[in-house]
C-alpha cells in the first residue's frame, strides 16, 4: 500500500468542469452522476469517491471507466468501507486503483490491503505504516488478496 496521489474534490464543490485541474481527480459520486456525459467527453484521467453510506451498485455498469475509486471512511470505526472494497474487487472486478480516504488508522491498513485497497490517505492523526502491513504471516479467512481459506491451502 502507498499514499494516494489523487486530488480529492470535496462533496460541496459546485463549480464548473473548467475549474477543475486536468488529471488525477477523485470526484464525488453525486458530481460525477450530475456531469456524467460531459466528463465522458473529456480526455482526462479521473476517478470517483464514495462515502460509506452510498451504494456502489449505482456505478456498477460504469466501473471500468474509472482509473481509481476512493472509499471514504468518515470515522475509523465505520467498517462499511471494507465491504465496499471487497464488492468492487470481487463482484464488480474493478482493476483500477482502490483508495481508502478519510479516517483510517495504522492498525487497519493490513486489513484494507486484504480487502483490495492499494493506497490510503494519510490524515493528521495517522502514523506512518510500519509493521502492521506485514504483521501477519498467515491468514485464516479468504479475502481479495488470498481467495483460498487456510484449510484449503494445506
Amino acid at each position: 500500500m502507498a499514499e494516494q496521489p489523487w486530488q480529492v474534490i470535496e462533496r460541496d464543490f459546485s463549480g464548473s468542469l473548467s475549474e477543475l485541474p486536468e488529471n488525477q481527480l477523485l470526484l464525488p459520486l453525486a458530481f460525477w452522476q450530475a456531469n456524467r456525459d460531459e466528463l465522458a467527453a473529456l480526455n482526462s484521467r479521473f476517478g470517483i469517491w464514495v462515502d460509506s453510506d452510498e451504494e456502489i451498485e449505482a456505478v456498477a455498469n460504469d466501473i471500468n471507466q474509472f482509473a481509481a475509486i476512493g472509499v471514504n471512511f468518515p470515522v475509523f470505526t465505520d467498517g462499511r468501507g471494507f465491504s465496499t472494497g471487497r464488492l468492487l474487487r470481487e463482484r464488480y472486478q474493478f482493476n483500477g486503483q482502490l483508495l481508502a480516504l478519510g479516517n483510517t488508522i495504522q492498525d487497519q491498513w493490513f486489513y484494507l490491503r486484504r480487502c483490495g485497497f492499494d493506497a490510503y490517505e494519510v490524515t493528521a492523526n495517522a502514523n506512518q505504516p510500519s509493521k502492521p502491513l506485514n504483521g501477519f504471516s498467515i491468514t485464516y479467512q479468504c479475502a481479495v488478496d488470498q481467495p483460498e481459506p487456510l484449510f484449503r491451502r494445506r
